[in-house]
């Protein structure tokens, strides 16, 4: 017998074959999951990251409107502990509770309570494209002979410039 390939050997028992097939997809799927079950002092935490998961899942499905920005936190002795981006959505999941908890004992988690953190999350302000008008022929003459008839003072200086800025950006369309 050839313990090296483990799929290729034959069992008595159709299950065992699937139930290591099963193993080997888990793995093989989620790096994460592969490095955690071969750290020593990592792997116990595998468990409670399962959990945490499938309670975000089961969240999800109680309150699915309200719940896309939330996070389940920890399970500690039956209290539920989420996090919210902000004081305003804590405030609507706070008056939906009731629901949620009555949701996750009825599929079985054991809640007895649930708190509510917010944590506000560090986010990166995205720089908006400035809009910027399509311009067609007619509309830059108009600038154009603006640009050349209007008097080349002082006062003018701040509008040609971006008369230039205008009809060279355009140009190049």
């Amino acid at each position: 017998m050839n313990y090296g390939n483990v799929q290729s050997m034959q069992s008595p028992h159709p299950t065992y074959r699937l139930n290591i097939k099963r193993s080997k997809k888990l793995t093989e799927s989620s790096g994460v999951g592969t490095f955690l079950q071969q750290n020593d002092k990592l792997s116990p935490l595998l468990p409670t990251i399962k959990r945490n998961i499938s309670l975000q899942k089961e969240c999800g499905i109680g309150l699915p409107a309200m719940f896309s920005d939330c996070e389940v936190l920890n399970l500690v002795e039956g209290q539920l502990i989420l996090s919210t981006p902000n004081a305003a959505i804590a405030s609507k999941l706070k008056q939906q509770l009731p629901k949620l908890q009555a949701h996750l004992n009825q599929r079985g988690w054991q809640i007895n309570a649930i708190k509510i953190k917010v944590q506000v999350k560090k986010t990166i302000p995205t720089t908006k494209p400035e809009k910027q008008a399509i311009l067609n022929q007619h509309a830059l003459r108009a600038f154009r002979d603006l640009e050349q008839d209007l008097p080349k003072s002082k006062e003018n200086v701040d509008l040609l410039t971006a008369l230039n800025r205008l009809l060279s950006r355009n140009q190049q369309k």
